[in-house]
């Protein structure tokens, strides 16, 4: 027998984290039926007993018109969860009940975890939780989600809760058809419900000095800036060790499978799927994983102590312009070190609509491969000042790049009529739960790790079918009949086959550009080796320039050089992406939109310079 329970709550509320701990790796992702929302289920047993979790999504309410309120309302009313636990946040009670005022009018079972209780007190606020659980009708439990040893509490509450349910006997605000009127309605509601429960040591909240300097309008967006960043240099410095570990299996791994299956007679193509490409793709992904364990524990820490919340109110005016709340802005500052880290990040925003616009937004964005090869190559054809200005307009076109993909997308993704502004207290800055925060990192780095094995293993065979070659010689390679065959078409985008072989490389690994480049123009390596290796392979850059200059005109080089920056990030974002999202529908659609307006980018950047150089 299995018992159905359902979390519901505001975004930030703790949700996530509790689901966490009560299901662990019992549980499974996918979206709503007909609906992109992702949707969270899994299991976990008590006494042996087996419970259903679901994980309802964030929403600030029960009454609106969107996706997520909708899946909501009707998943509490279908009865589908025999109780559902009811997420508030203690620190700000009056404003985190405004939930539970719409789900008053469900008359549903139901029990109140009031999380942050320890953030609660550390601002010296008490709440009667036994008083207020005699004005609701239904138990409550003062909580704290990052510490595990409340949680035995928690599931005996819901055993308990099972054989015995309560629904809330406390009359429901009456709903009104004005929808200003329905709102006042509601807050007095919990104005009412929260009145004697609730003691505060202060009645007037002062800012500290740190958060008077925050909340200036140019000062306060620098040190956001600022804190991102370092935030991006400690992931890296998180990730560098297991990256190392990753770095090492291609070389222990690639001679003793060669030498072992050349011996058995294996053929060459199966011998190097097994001696280069498993060995590089688990480099890849523990590459992959590590970063997004890193940024994860960087996340967590601005998250838990009140910092990211300042963040969001510093830049939702600006972001708000894109559709995206101010939350965004540090996924989109991680995107310019990785996009993988930009992609994870979006896991702040409050909605999956959001949190997609964000993923999408953020691949506009140019990561630190880019900016470590495109002042190389625009080095062997241009002058110092012409590279700066090469780079200023990659700049000015992600700008354009980020306003396009949000007028395209946003309509679908977050429409105007589900956007408000945002009204919020800045949470009180509080200590971190390094424990929690490690173990969360840690459990996501391990999901995506699992998760991506598969997608890069897959894409990686498909490209070494196009790109390999027995005697390592590129222009034997199905990749080099395909792009010679095609060139008349790509010509027209301003590429010819090397450049556009490289162009497709970049989408793979940016880091392959200049080894593929090398392979084609100089011969120097195997098309797989330049892709595989192109993380710890050297390329003399003066020899690979006299080689292009000699070969290609600057022109094309202009053109290649906005194609490889605006082309899909790479092949990790892209299954960091689908994970991410859990929609192969909008991945592939995003992906097609970076991939065409490359090359129609390319186009007229190829015909325009052919005008003036």
């Amino acid at each position: 027998m299995t018992a159905s329970i359902a979390l519901l709550g505001q975004p930030n509320s703790g949700k996530s984290t509790i689901y966490n701990n009560l299901t662990g790796s019992r549980q499974h992702v996918g979206n709503w039926a007909g609906k992109t929302v992702e949707k969270n289920e899994g299991t976990y047993t008590y006494e042996g007993t087996k419970y259903s979790v679901t994980d309802l999504p964030g929403s600030y309410g029960l009454s609106g018109n969107s996706d997520e309120e909708i899946i909501t309302t009707d998943f509490i009313k279908s009865g589908q969860s025999e109780l559902t636990v009811v997420l508030v946040d203690a620190s700000q009670l009056e404003r985190s009940m405004f939930m539970l005022a719409e789900f008053a009018r469900l008359d549903k079972p139901a029990l109140l975890v009031l999380n942050m209780i320890d953030v609660a007190k550390d601002m010296g606020k008490e709440i009667d939780t036994a008083a207020l659980s005699e004005k609701l009708g239904i138990p409550v439990l003062p909580f704290n989600a990052t510490d595990t040893k409340d949680y035995d509490r928690l599931k005996k509450l819901i055993a308990e809760e099972m054989k015995a349910p309560h629904k809330m006997t406390v009359a429901a605000p009456a709903e009104q058809a004005d929808v200003k009127a329905d709102s006042r309605a509601k807050f007095e509601w919990v104005s009412e419900l929260i009145s004697g429960v609730t003691k505060t040591g202060e009645s007037v909240y002062k800012l500290s000095k740190f958060d008077r300097l925050m909340t200036r309008p140019v000062l306060g967006k620098l040190i956001c800036i600022g804190v991102v960043l370092l935030a991006f240099l400690v992931a890296m410095i998180i990730m560098i060790p297991f990256m190392s570990i990753g770095k090492m299996i291609p070389g222990v791994l690639h001679d003793p499978v060669d030498q072992l299956l050349t011996g058995w007679n294996v053929h060459p193509w199966i011998v190097s799927i097994f001696s280069t490409m498993i060995p590089n793709v688990l480099y890849f992904t523990i590459s992959m994983a590590s970063f997004v364990f890193g940024v994860n524990i960087v996340f967590g820490f601005l998250e838990e102590t009140g910092f990211l919340a300042r963040a969001a109110y510093q830049f939702d005016g600006l972001l708000s312009k894109l559709g995206l709340q101010g939350k965004a802005i540090c996924p989109m500052l991680m995107g310019f070190g990785c996009t993988i880290g930009g992609a994870c990040g979006t896991r702040v925003m409050d909605n999956w609509g959001q949190r997609m616009l964000a993923m999408s937004i953020v691949w506009a964005i140019p990561c630190a491969s880019i900016w470590s090869i495109i002042p190389v190559i625009s080095g062997m054809f241009f002058s110092w000042w012409q590279t700066l200005l090469v780079c200023v307009g990659i700049l000015l076109y992600v700008v354009v790049s980020m306003i396009v993909v949000s007028k395209l997308f946003s309509r679908k993704l977050a429409p105007k009529e589900t956007r408000s502004g945002m009204i919020m207290e800045l949470p009180p800055y509080h200590k971190a739960h390094w424990k929690h925060i490690i173990k969360e990192a840690f459990f996501k780095a391990w999901d995506i790790f699992r998760r991506a094995l598969g997608t890069v293993t897959l894409v990686s065979i498909v490209f070494y079918i196009f790109s390999f070659s027995i005697d390592g010689n590129v222009n034997n390679s199905l990749l080099y009949r395909v792009g010679t065959f095609i060139e008349p078409v790509t010509r027209f985008f301003g590429m010819g086959w090397q450049t556009f072989m490289a162009f497709v490389s970049g989408a793979f690994a940016k880091e392959a550009v200049l080894g593929t480049l090398n392979a084609v123009f100089m011969g120097d390596n195997s098309l797989l080796a330049a892709t595989f290796y192109a993380k710890t392979a050297a390329t003399d850059a003066s020899l690979l320039g006299a080689a292009m200059t000699q070969a290609i005109a600057p022109a094309e080089a202009l053109a290649f050089m906005f194609a490889t920056t605006f082309n899909i990030p790479c092949l990790m974002a892209l299954s960091t992406t689908y994970k991410e999202s859990h929609s192969l529908k909008w991945t592939v659609k995003v992906a097609l939109f970076y991939i065409c307006n490359a090359l129609v980018l390319s186009c007229i950047v190829y015909h325009v310079a052919s005008l003036f150089m």
